[in-house]
């Protein structure tokens, strides 16, 4: 606990306008997911998230989204653009990418990892269409990573559907007190936040 807190407290003694602060996430085909480190157990994970969170927030910096906080102005753009569910290119090994098209059409797309693939002209591994029963899926794992209320009319708008498709599991949302619902729009609770990656 004391080491993560002294980690941060040294970030903030740095005064960045911006800082991201999670857990590490061990990836498979990574060194760590190879040779994984011994991690705190979910209790100390909580105290060090909690008490970081306490840090900050003295500091003036304002949770913006689930892993990042900033001085007030200082919202990464990008990451406003992508958690809105907003389109980007990908450039660049490994990089990422979704365009929406004119017709309601996203396309995700996925670059090459390795530079040798680059080099030998190979620079797309993958590109695949987000199917319309996925629509909903991405756009509240992406829309709810942000602290701020999921507009209704920006499901209908990035999805192209109409709520009605997905009114069980917002009922069950609702009910489980992972969402509140009102006129205008969605907003993840407290006790949803908790449940964001599952």
């Amino acid at each position: 606990l004391e080491e993560a807190l002294g980690d941060l407290r040294q970030a903030i003694e740095l005064n960045p306008p911006h800082l991201s602060w999670y857990q590490l996430t061990i990836e498979p085909n990574t060194l760590f997911g190879s040779r994984p480190p011994v991690l705190p157990d979910d209790d100390a994970l909580w105290d060090i998230f909690e008490q970081g969170h306490q840090l900050l927030t003295a500091a003036g910096y304002q949770q913006y989204e689930t892993s990042a906080y900033a001085k007030p102005g200082y919202q990464c753009q990008h990451n406003l653009n992508y958690w809105r569910f907003g389109d980007y290119i990908g450039i660049g090994c490994g990089a990422h990418g979704k365009v929406t098209f004119p017709d309601g059409r996203i396309l995700r797309t996925t670059k090459t990892r390795h530079p040798r693939g680059f080099m030998q002209g190979r620079y797309l591994e993958s590109q695949r269409d987000v199917e319309a029963a996925d629509k909903p899926f991405e756009f509240f794992m992406n829309r709810f990573r942000l602290l701020e209320a999921a507009p209704r009319v920006e499901f209908i708008a990035y999805t192209g559907l109409c709520e009605d498709v997905i009114r069980p599991q917002l009922d069950e949302a609702i009910a489980q007190g992972y969402l509140t619902e009102c006129a205008d729009y969605w907003q993840i609770t407290e006790h949803g936040k908790l449940f964001l990656n599952s």
